[in-house]
């Protein structure tokens, strides 16, 4: 969530006589975040996020934002985005695409305590048990494919130790196909920052311009591999059973799926370096941008390899 695209106040306030949401009060950038441009808002009668789409394509952002308020109907704490005067999620401002959300209450807790933990586990299988019902669909564009497709374009920029990673980790990837895990709708990137807790209250899941359909371990495997994580990127087991504890009150595991788990664990890994890479080696222009830190991801990884399947 960085500023790409700069909005001044006479544009926001022009944007704003599109909605019933009052007249603005104030605004600011956000900078935490990669893919697009976001302020938060206040207004006369309320507090909202506003989104300007950089990359997204047109025709995708009506699945993102339906399925907002889709989680939003089914008990799911997610922010919903506001519909303007003609009844449309999605509007257009500085030629690009752009979507305003109310703001949810709450923090991020980048140091989540047990408690945490296991209500965010519990509110993931929450969504996870729903989210099949959504019908409309969207693939995955950060899956396999795009693994292959990034990691030659950054590989030759790699040290020989980090190449010889990551090519191994490819290969031993694509030596697994047609899993038959359970899918749906996953959120595909529900680190610590796209969670609002105030004390031990989950208020929201944020940041849903990831969502897809894919297998629900992997979205699973996404969030412990944040959430669970020391700093030198091994496990924290306490933490990691909370949240496996707190899903499966609500989505138990098959079997399958638990001997699969070192698989979907390093999957998730994977991405996440080879994202943090390629934003590194090519980075977008932009007024205020956070390029975070891919080493952190290639530890994770490499801690990853001697996960054990879920007892």
């Amino acid at each position: 969530m960085s500023v790409y695209t700069h909005v001044d106040q006479t544009q926001l306030e022009a944007f704003l006589t599109r909605y019933q949401v009052g007249t603005l009060v104030s605004y600011k950038g956000i900078s935490d975040g990669i893919e697009n441009t976001n302020y938060f808002v206040t207004t006369s009668e309320g507090k909202f996020v506003l989104t300007l789409f950089e990359s997204t394509r047109d025709e995708e952002l009506p699945y993102f934002l339906k399925l907002m308020a889709f989680t939003a109907d089914h008990g799911v704490p997610s922010a919903r985005p506001i519909i303007d005067q003609k009844g449309c999620y999605l509007q257009t401002l500085n030629d690009k695409p752009t979507a305003l959300v109310k703001r949810l209450a709450g923090k991020v807790e980048l140091s989540p305590n047990i408690e945490q933990c296991y209500i965010l586990g519990k509110t993931l299988g929450h969504f996870h048990s729903i989210s099949p019902n959504f019908p409309e669909y969207r693939a995955n564009d950060r899956g396999p494919s795009w693994w292959k497709r990034t990691a030659e374009r950054v590989l030759p920029h790699l040290s020989i130790d980090d190449a010889n990673l990551l090519s191994d980790e490819i290969q031993f990837q694509s030596d697994y196909k047609h899993l038959n895990l359970p899918e749906g709708v996953i959120h595909a990137d529900l680190f610590r920052d796209n969670a609002l807790f105030e004390g031990d209250q989950l208020r929201g899941l944020i940041d849903f311009y990831y969502a897809c359909n894919d297998i629900l371990l992997y979205d699973l495997a996404v969030v412990v591999n944040d959430w669970c994580s020391s700093a030198d990127g091994k496990l924290e087991h306490e933490y990691m059973l909370a949240i496996l504890e707190g899903y499966q009150e609500i989505r138990p595991l098959s079997q399958k799926e638990k001997q699969a788990w070192p698989l979907m664990l390093r999957a998730a890994s994977l991405r996440f370096w080879l994202s943090r890479l390629h934003d590194l080696l090519f980075p977008r222009e932009g007024e205020m941008v956070h390029i975070k830190d891919p080493n952190i991801y290639r530890n994770i990884l490499l801690s990853r390899i001697i996960a054990q399947p879920i007892q």
